[in-house]
């Protein structure tokens, strides 16, 4: 199983995109997309939609009707929260050490696990010379 790491979260870059239209892209950090899915929300808002009926579906005094009327600026939107979610999916960097298959070495001076790039105990900040790692190399072989 391939695990990842990412700073963004496709899940969190959907709500946002869900409240407000581009605001998803502007988590993941895309000026030109947010501002080119929030003016693609106005001209098919100008163009497509009767301001009476978005009016009536807004305030919920239409029916069925006034939802196919808007239904372009939810066409939109909805491609809108797709394409945050693809750029933030998209995005994930794999980690380099799946933690399900790497070897863990206990510190000898306080047992907790070890990080192999370091020369000491990133939690007991104890020393750890090439002697100690090698007996604890060997130890976890056996």
């Amino acid at each position: 199983m391939n695990r990842t790491t990412s700073q963004k979260r496709p899940w969190l870059a959907v709500l946002l995109a869900i409240l407000a239209t581009g605001l998803g892209h502007l988590y993941l950090r895309r000026w030109r997309r947010a501002l080119g899915w929030l003016a693609a929300s106005f001209v098919v808002t100008a163009l497509f939609v009767d301001p009476t009926a978005a009016d009536a579906f807004v305030t919920g005094n239409g029916g069925f009707a006034d939802a196919v009327v808007v239904a372009p600026l939810f066409l939109v939107i909805g491609l809108s929260i797709l394409d945050a979610y693809l750029l933030a999916h998209s995005q994930r960097v794999p980690s380099a050490v799946d933690p399900d298959t790497a070897e863990s070495i206990p510190c000898p001076h306080c047992g907790k696990e070890l990080d192999s790039d370091l020369e000491f105990c990133q939690w007991c900040t104890e020393p750890i010379d090439n002697s100690d790692r090698d007996r604890l190399e060997e130890g976890n072989d056996q």
